[in-house]
């Protein structure tokens, strides 16, 4: 880590730092380049799980697609490279982009299990669904530079706006418990506490070790903030990590042998997909996607998805840099947003499923990051991972899981700007805030919550013409839960 930091000083010198920081103004956001940096740095590795963790869902552990694995696996470094890159030098906004979580397994059942089942062409099938992504992309980006986008956001009542951020916390924290398995699977109740216990008198303490690290991480962070210590979340990450490494007596392994294989897969089978007449004639085929109502429910539902996952994270994580306007709407939201949608289309003409702005960027947030430097650090961190995947894996689940908790912590503050003396108020706002770490997805919160306020002030007589686009919102999302299964 300390090679990294050193790394990027260098880079970095004291002229560069000066231009950088007219550039993004780095001292008019109460920064400094070093506090970006290490914002960055946080950020990146609080989504860096996202490098292998995508292609595996795009495929769905599937054995046997090693040529769709390789080719996604370059496709989603690129396509976050791209799109954090576009967040730094166009908003200027410390947010970060990469392959969405949910978005890629939905993609995998979509189009590829159908054709793993079948015993069909599972290539044939990833690539009908990188021209749905292509299509939804393009609409994203049409939305964008319409301001139709932005529009819709704007358009939420304060309600939701207030409780989007806490709902995201909650999120976020449930991401991080149940990565490292302090929240585990139990077929009775469906969640439970990590079970030390059990793990004691069966397969060993250290089956669960993780968990705990994560849990004395999350302690670690938090005391250090209380003690007013700049960096608590990165030195968090640190401690964590070199306790782990004590703890397992294990190193950083470096097996690059596969970089070449990915990059011949990625020329073969993922940059080449969209580009083929066959992708677009299958996308609409009753054999690869279910005929052309399925696929412009697909569209649509990637639309929406990607839309509200988007305008969740970004009144989250703005909310918690300060970075709201007089109306509580994010700065620079309609440059936001096209970057998103450039990712988008980005990520789907080279290979990989949608592309949206992480919740982990609330992480950077946490450590300080309030300009486009720190999208910046992460972009670059995205790229090496490109020559050097085992960059990715060097600081464990463990130690990057409590900064996700950490960020909860402070994101559901939020909620208590929620008027909960007006049920008209509460009631949306709390299934808002619910059912995003419930239903594992920002956007089904966003969803059930529109539907919620809609028909309370409808049946409460207080529909107005301002509500026509929340209720808009709700049908539509009514159509996806009626149509789609995600």
């Amino acid at each position: 880590m300390s090679y990294f930091l050193v790394l990027l000083r260098n880079y970095f010198g004291e002229r560069k730092a000066k231009i950088m920081d007219k550039f993004f103004k780095i001292s008019e956001h109460g920064s400094t380049v070093k506090t970006e940096i290490i914002a960055g740095l946080t950020t990146f590795f609080a989504m860096a799980y996202i490098v292998f963790v995508n292609p595996n869902q795009v495929t769905g552990f599937t054995e046997g697609l090693g040529n769709i694995w390789n080719a996604v696996y370059v496709a989603s470094i690129l396509a976050a490279t791209i799109g954090t890159l576009l967040m730094a030098l166009y908003a200027k906004k410390p947010f970060a982009q990469a392959c969405g979580m949910g978005l890629n397994s939905f993609f995998f059942v979509s189009f590829i299990l159908p054709q793993v089942i079948a015993g069909g062409d599972c290539v044939q099938g990833y690539q009908a669904g990188l021209v749905i992504i292509l299509i939804s992309g393009i609409i994203f980006m049409v939305l964008s530079l319409t301001g139709a986008r932005q529009y819709i956001a704007k358009a939420m009542p304060e309600c939701l706006k207030k409780a989007i951020p806490a709902g995201i916390g909650l999120f976020i924290a449930f991401i991080g418990f149940q990565n490292v398995g302090i929240i585990q699977a139990n077929p009775y109740t469906l969640t439970q506490f990590v079970d030390i216990h059990g793990a004691i008198n069966g397969d060993g303490i250290m089956t669960v070790m993780p968990a705990i690290l994560a849990l004395v991480g999350f302690l670690i962070i938090v005391i250090l903030q209380k003690l007013n210590v700049k960096g608590n979340v990165i030195i968090g990450i640190l401690a964590t990590s070199v306790i782990y490494y004590i703890v397992t007596g294990t190193v950083p392994s470096f097996d690059i042998g596969q970089i070449g294989q990915s990059f011949k897969d990625f020329t073969e089978v993922g940059v080449v997909g969209v580009f083929k007449a066959s992708s677009w004639s299958h996308a609409f085929s009753a054999e690869f996607v279910g005929g052309v109502f399925s696929a412009i429910m697909y569209i649509i539902t990637f639309c929406l998805v990607d839309m509200f996952d988007t305008i969740g994270t970004l009144y989250g994580t703005a909310s918690q840099a300060g970075m709201l306007d007089e109306n509580g709407d994010p700065e620079d939201l309609d440059k936001c947003m096209t970057c998103d949608s450039v990712a988008t289309v980005a990520g789907a003409v080279l290979g990989t499923s949608t592309c949206t702005t992480f919740v982990e960027s609330a992480s950077g947030v946490a450590a300080g990051g309030r300009t486009g430097l720190t999208s910046l650090v992460v972009s670059i961190c995205f790229f090496i991972c490109l020559f050097l995947s085992p960059l990715a894996s060097i600081v464990p689940s463990c130690a990057t899981a409590p900064a996700l908790v950490y960020v909860g912590v402070l994101m559901l503050g939020n909620f208590k700007k929620v008027d909960m003396s007006d049920i008209r108020s509460a009631a949306p706002a709390f299934l808002t805030l619910i059912m995003m770490p419930l239903s594992y997805s920002i956007a089904n919160g966003i969803g059930i919550g529109s539907i919620a306020y809609t028909l309370i002030t409808l049946f409460t007589g207080k529909f107005e013409k301002k509500d026509i686009m929340v209720a808009v919102i709700g049908v539509l999302f009514c159509l996806k839960f009626v149509f789609i299964t995600m």
